[in-house]
């Protein structure tokens, strides 16, 4: 899965205590220590920064609309447009943002969507059905402590499947709901992390995989009468899959996996036709050699189009069926796709375009004239997007070897328009969560602020233990290998200290999640090197955080980071460990948590600022009540910002 950075401005971890007692204070849902008041000119410089907002796509109506999420006011609700720049039809209004709106098929019996809500971050998503015709809503899961994911509809809208922890808490089970009937029953309770993926044409059958890791998972198909479950071959004994889905012919599936190609290792994941009449298995992306990401069929049968992730940039790809003919698109702006739906008609693809320099918007091409079409336009806060910087690639080299040369590490390098000559620029190094993410050049508007206003500059990399770039990449991090991912921030440091127009004496480091324990371990490896650090919802012991992680996410932790009841992986979590080693931190910090945060407990924030803080170094701490693993709400993510930015002048920019 590819994760969007971080937003540069959005980084924080917290702080504890020395010898005094450290004042906590709680203002409404806020919860900090040491972090100052933030200066009214600050908050009015950064307003129109913190005021832009993007759209992206659902999918199509019945009627030929588009649904979308985006945000009003506080949180992303559902909104209809039904023509080019069209007024946004709010359908959603609730405090708490929704997400994985899911539109019915246009043959279903009724119009209207799937959409997932949880409470505070708490990612105990239940799922609703809004109803178009009657604008009502209707709970469709137990509305208890389960998370609910995954929704597949069939053709007629009849069947509605999705994941569900609701059986014991830990696995996740796939339910099959009756729409007519309002009943759901356990269709699949297998054990381990199970998704549905698609229903057969004729609504008898259902795709299903079952996720162990990034590298891991394994396909299937139940019958829906029986529930009898029918496991695929995966070439090479283990493989990671991505969509699967049937023909609208309902003669074959289409698939992406990384299975080998022609007996050969498949670095990449490609995209595969199989009929299982004829046995025919057609690899239809074997010149391509980037990940394929995604793909969508259309409802008439006629075409497919695909999405490739080529060193960070999203490209899109159309072809005929059922002759796998390629067919022209239009050029697309360079940047990120996300997402693409094909018209009830099929004559028409809805794309989500997103570039380094605007925020993500809904586009329509059309496929006969090859036109390309804006439907939403969102807003950038009133600011003059020509002046927005985009990055470059670069590679640096690292300190492994690839057949006698050494390894590089690719990065985005986001640099001020126009430096005065003989300044150096300070650096803020901005790391992605996963691990098994990827940092993309999409736009982001804290990285817009830091380079635009503060004149800063700012490194995007991808360590190894990203995704996009093959699976040999993807598990040079696994276990035992964990910091050999700090040691590519460490050669980052060492290109820094090479490049004339940059101050390596003013280096700072933010990352969330995994990229929070980044943060973390590079500050106790390099604190020498690196002036101050923020960590979002970072990780700062694994064994602690693998114990009290939801127990629906410790086997699927487990298989990426090692698991800590082995005596022997224990000794490499204590090891590495930043708590273990927080003594060597010695730069300010600031940790940002959210309370409610279900895969990094808030107990992880709270335990390595008390220990930064006993150093004697400044420990800013920020924790949310009503956010989990991120900061959803505008409020809190602006005044987070706003803190962010506070501490970067206080520790980088002095």
């Amino acid at each position: 899965m590819r994760l969007i950075a971080l937003s540069v401005v959005l980084v924080a971890l917290a702080g504890t205590a020395a010898a005094a007692p450290v004042e906590r204070k709680h203002v409404g849902n806020r919860v900090s220590e040491d972090v100052p008041e933030i200066p009214a000119d600050l908050l009015e410089r950064l307003n129109r920064y913190q005021n832009t907002r993007g759209a992206a796509l659902a999918g199509w109506t019945k009627d030929g609309c588009l649904l979308i999420g985006t945000r009003f006011a506080e949180t992303n609700q559902a909104h209809r447009v039904c023509q080019p720049l069209g007024m946004r039809e709010q359908l959603t209004f609730y405090p708490e943002p929704v997400a994985g709106l899911t539109p019915a098929p246009p043959q279903a019996w009724r119009d209207g969507f799937v959409f997932g809500k949880d409470k505070g971050g708490d990612e105990f998503s239940q799922l609703y059905w809004f109803d178009t015709q009657t604008r009502s809503t209707t709970l469709l899961t137990d509305g208890k402590r389960s998370q609910n994911s995954g929704v597949v509809i069939n053709r007629d809208g009849s069947l509605l499947a999705y994941a569900s922890t609701a059986r014991n808490g830990t696995d996740r089970d796939i339910w099959l709901r009756d729409t007519r009937a309002g009943t759901s029953r356990l269709l699949l309770s297998a054990g381990g992390s199970w998704t549905p993926l698609d229903f057969s044409p004729d609504g008898k059958e259902l795709l299903v995989s079952r996720y162990v890791s990034a590298a891991e998972s394994y396909p299937g198909a139940v019958d829906l009468a029986t529930g009898k479950r029918e496991e695929f071959p995966v070439d090479g004994g283990k493989a990671a899959f991505g969509r699967f889905a049937y023909a609208q012919s309902g003669k074959g599936v289409y698939f992406i996996s990384d299975e080998p190609v022609a007996g050969q290792p498949s670095e990449f994941s490609r995209l595969r036709f199989h009929d299982p009449a004829s046995g025919k298995l057609e690899v239809l992306t074997a010149d391509v050699p980037w990940d394929v990401e995604d793909f969508a069929l259309s409802d008439d049968g006629k075409h497919l189009v695909y999405f490739t992730n080529e060193d960070g940039i999203g490209k899109a790809h159309l072809l005929a069926l059922p002759s796998h003919r390629p067919v022209a698109l239009p050029e697309l702006p360079v940047g990120i796709i996300d997402g693409g739906a094909f018209s009830p008609d099929g004559k028409r693809l809805a794309v989500t375009l997103n570039t380094s320099t605007s925020p993500s918007d809904v586009y329509v091409i059309g496929l006969a004239d090859r036109s390309l079409v804006r439907w939403t336009q969102s807003e950038v806060g009133g600011l003059d997007t020509s002046k927005f910087v985009s990055p470059s690639l670069i590679r640096y080299p690292t300190f492994d070897q690839i057949d006698g040369a050494p390894r590089t590490i690719p990065a985005f390098y986001y640099t001020p328009a126009k430096v005065p000559a003989g300044r150096r620029l300070p650096v803020i190094i901005s790391i992605h969560g996963g691990p098994e993410g990827q940092s993309v050049p999409s736009f982001n508007a804290g990285t817009q602020f830091l380079v635009n206003e503060l004149g800063v500059a700012v490194l995007v990399p991808n360590v190894r233990g990203s995704t996009g770039y093959g699976k040999t990449f993807l598990s040079l991090d696994n276990a035992e290998k964990r910091e050999d991912s700090v040691k590519d921030i460490g050669a980052l440091l060492d290109w820094i200290a090479q490049q004339p127009e940059l101050d390596a004496s003013r280096i700072g480091v933010v990352g969330g999640s995994y990229g929070g324990y980044m943060v973390l371990a590079s500050l106790t490896h390099y604190s020498d090197r690196i002036r101050a650090g923020i960590d979002i919802v970072g990780i700062s012991d694994f064994t602690t955080f693998l114990t009290n992680t939801e127990s629906y996410r410790r086997d699927l932790r487990r298989a990426e980071y090692g698991d800590e009841r082995d005596p022997a992986m224990k000794a490499v979590f204590d090891r590495i460990s930043p708590l273990r080693n927080a003594a060597r931190i010695r730069t300010p910090l600031f940790v940002a948590q959210g309370r409610n945060d279900p895969r990094v407990p808030y107990t992880e924030a709270e335990q390595i600022a008390k220990a930064v803080r006993a150093n004697g170094e400044p420990v800013w701490f920020l924790m949310f009540d009503d956010e989990g693993h991120g900061f959803r709400k505008k409020s809190n993510a602006d005044y987070f910002g706003a803190a962010s930015i506070l501490f970067w002048q206080q520790h980088l920019l002095d």
